[in-house]
């Protein structure tokens, strides 16, 4: 998959648990966990809460690179 993530660095900066992430953006744990294991791209919506809750920009946490 071309989106690639860093939300579980980032959430591991903030010393918060999926569950605890999760609450704070109004989403479930197993959302959490699937972005972080590449298995689900959030909405624009939802990357930009995240991105805000972390305090960085959303292209700190997420970066699209095209197959060749």
């Amino acid at each position: 998959m071309p989106l690639h993530n860093r939300l579980k660095e980032h959430r591991a900066r903030l010393g918060v648990n999926q569950q605890e992430l999760g609450r704070m953006a109004g989403v479930s744990r197993q959302t959490i966990s699937q972005i972080e294991r590449g298995d689900y791209s959030p909405s624009v919506t939802l990357a930009l809460k995240l991105a805000r809750l972390c305090g960085v920009t959303v292209e700190d946490i997420f970066s699209y690179e095209e197959d060749e």
